[in-house]
């Protein structure tokens, strides 16, 4: 599986959380937008401040980190990322998620390849979903 891989995807592996895609095993090649490991380094860091992870734990979580942005393409936030993210899309979308949607389009776009899109997050899954990706994380509520 060709997958974009949001933060939440990579927080709930990384911090050994409940609730961790199954499909991880299957992905054979990852995508995510630079704005994750931001995200990801930034809660990590919140946590530390807050004293729920100690030196030890936020090394070792940055370190697993480390090995999973290594092994994935990186999605510059680009001028032309922030010019698609801030047109329309057919469900809300907060700003993040706009440029996380918008990578994954463009990506998509410039490789010529589909993505999976995954996500914990319902509002980001939505908007994935509605631009004609399938979706793994949220569940889908009926109409």
């Amino acid at each position: 599986m060709i997958a974009y891989l949001d933060a939440s995807v990579i927080l709930r592996r990384v911090l050994a959380e409940a609730g961790q895609l199954r499909e991880w095993a299957h992905i054979e090649h990852g995508v995510a937008s630079d704005l994750a490991r931001i995200e990801c380094l930034r809660t990590i860091d919140r946590m530390r401040l807050r004293l729920t992870l100690g030196d030890e734990d936020v090394a070792s979580r940055i370190e697993s980190l480390n090995v999973i942005f290594d092994r994935i393409d990186l999605v510059e936030v680009s001028p032309q990322i922030l010019a698609r993210a801030g047109q329309p899309f057919p469900t809300t979308l907060g700003t993040l998620d706009a440029i996380h949607l918008a990578s994954a389009l463009l990506w998509q776009q410039s490789e010529k390849q589909a993505l999976t899109f995954l996500t914990h997050d319902g509002e980001l899954g939505c908007g994935a979903r509605a631009m004609g990706m399938k979706v793994l994380g949220v569940e889908i509520r009926p109409a």
